[in-house]
């Protein structure tokens, strides 16, 4: 089986769902959760952090499926607690629908766009990326609140061919909503 479908590149996928899931056990059961797309994983991951507000513990627990042998550090842990405090809107602003104008209230179903560029795929030495094998897709998405797409890593393991989350740059600020906002 190869490592990376060539008609991966210059690709955007969209991903809809019906419900955001509350726990890791409703996140496994979606169909995404097989990790077979790098795509996938990063539309779990926005779903994932959603729950944030709701359960801090249960998003973490998402995320440590989604990361796969490379757990949570105390640092990551941090790290998102300090980013998402009363900015919960955040991870929402990717779904289709969502503005600061309507408070970063997505339509339902919930869909998320995942695309990726010609720089997306790398190997272990992203010198040899084209002539090795892809082991990392650096993917974009687009907040309704930010001018330029945000950046996921997605790691590649091997043995399984499965895309586990390996870093992601989705929790800088973005445009307030509106009801947040004192000079609108």
């Amino acid at each position: 089986m190869p490592l990376f479908d060539q008609n991966l590149r210059n690709k955007r996928e969209t991903i809809t769902f019906q419900a955001l899931p509350q726990s890791a056990a409703e996140l496994q059961a979606l169909p995404q959760a097989s990790l077979a797309s790098p795509y996938g994983t990063a539309a779990l991951t926005i779903a994932a952090l959603c729950a944030y507000e709701a359960n801090p513990q249960a998003v973490a627990e998402m995320l440590n499926f989604l990361r796969g042998p490379r757990p949570l550090t105390p640092f990551d842990l941090q790290f998102m607690r300090d980013r998402l405090r009363d900015k919960y809107y955040k991870p929402f602003s990717f779904f289709e629908g969502a503005t600061p104008q309507n408070n970063y209230a997505p339509t339902r179903p919930y869909r998320v766009t995942v695309f990726d560029n010609p720089h997306s795929w790398l190997s272990e030495d992203s010198s040899q990326s084209s002539v090795g094998p892809v082991q990392y897709a650096r993917l974009l998405l687009q907040s309704a609140g930010a001018d330029s797409p945000r950046p996921i890593t997605l790691r590649l393991k091997s043995s399984t061919g499965q895309w586990f989350l390996w870093e992601q740059q989705l929790l800088s600020d973005i445009r307030m909503p509106l009801a947040a906002d004192p000079w609108a």
